[in-house]
């Protein structure tokens, strides 16, 4: 890398851990010309910096190249896989197993900037746009998402989520909910349906205001992180799997620098 570095950049040691899951070229045709690590590079800098994608600094690829990476590591999974690769080092680093046991579920809503597919608007939060409707581990790393309209209700939410998620985290025996998912007979319809078990947990003091509920704070936690990441301050995309996938890549570059932390 010749150019002056970006504070979103990846340090050799974190290139190398993520180097392994990047797609190799496809066979035939010219071989590939364009530094993979600068693709990342400028992926993690739009998302961090919340830019357009014409608005891609110069002395990343072109932006065309950048874009048509991340659309394309999209529908091959690469995203999927990258995060599920760098959560598992995680937790095994920290001293669990590779697996999470419980979880929690959240949804948050967030306006949009323009037009795109599958909007609405949230009537409780008076918000126009969609809904990210996030499964995490007890760390608050993210093992699912799914990016829908804010005028679908929370068991709605719920119910997608699940529909794609249910049956690659069959571990889970139980998952923590707030009281918008609550009610027994549509918590033990999900237990049915999906062989999941929610948990409604209260809060544990009557106190007025605002306090943290035990093991659900993590999920708040979560959203925190996306806060860091302007381009999830809205959702700025026109489909709901692209905003699937700029979660997953802000997860993936917040991941990989808890493994191998900037000196």
């Amino acid at each position: 890398m010749t150019r002056l570095a970006y504070d979103t950049d990846l340090t050799d040691a974190q290139w190398e851990i993520l180097k392994p899951y990047i797609p190799d070229a496809k066979p035939g045709g010219r071989p590939r010309s364009i530094d993979m690590r600068e693709v990342l590079n400028g992926i993690f800098y739009l998302v961090a910096n919340g830019i357009k994608w014409r608005a891609m600094p110069h002395d990343f690829p072109k932006w065309q190249s950048t874009y048509t990476y991340f659309r394309a590591w999209e529908d091959d999974g690469t995203w999927e896989k990258l995060n599920t690769a760098l959560r598992t080092q995680i937790r095994l680093q920290s001293g669990r197993n590779a697996l999470p046991s419980a979880g929690s579920v959240d949804s948050q809503s967030v306006k949009t900037a323009s037009g795109g597919q599958d909007i609405g608007f949230d009537g409780g939060k008076k918000v126009k746009g969609r809904k990210r409707t996030i499964l995490v581990d007890t760390m608050g790393l993210v093992l699912g998402v799914c990016v829908h309209s804010a005028k679908r209700s929370d068991h709605d939410g719920m119910t997608l989520l699940a529909t794609f998620y249910a049956a690659f985290w069959s571990c889970l025996q139980v998952i923590w909910v707030d009281s918008t998912f609550a009610g027994k007979d549509f918590m033990a319809w999900v237990g049915q349906q999906f062989g999941w078990t929610l948990e409604h947990l209260k809060r544990t003091s009557d106190e007025p205001g605002f306090t943290v509920i035990p093991k659900r704070w993590v999920v708040e936690r979560t959203y925190a992180w996306f806060g860091h990441y302007r381009r999830l301050s809205k959702d700025y995309e026109f489909l709901p799997t692209t905003s699937e996938m700029m979660i997953f890549a802000a997860m993936v570059h917040l991941m990989v620098r808890r493994l191998e932390p900037q000196t």
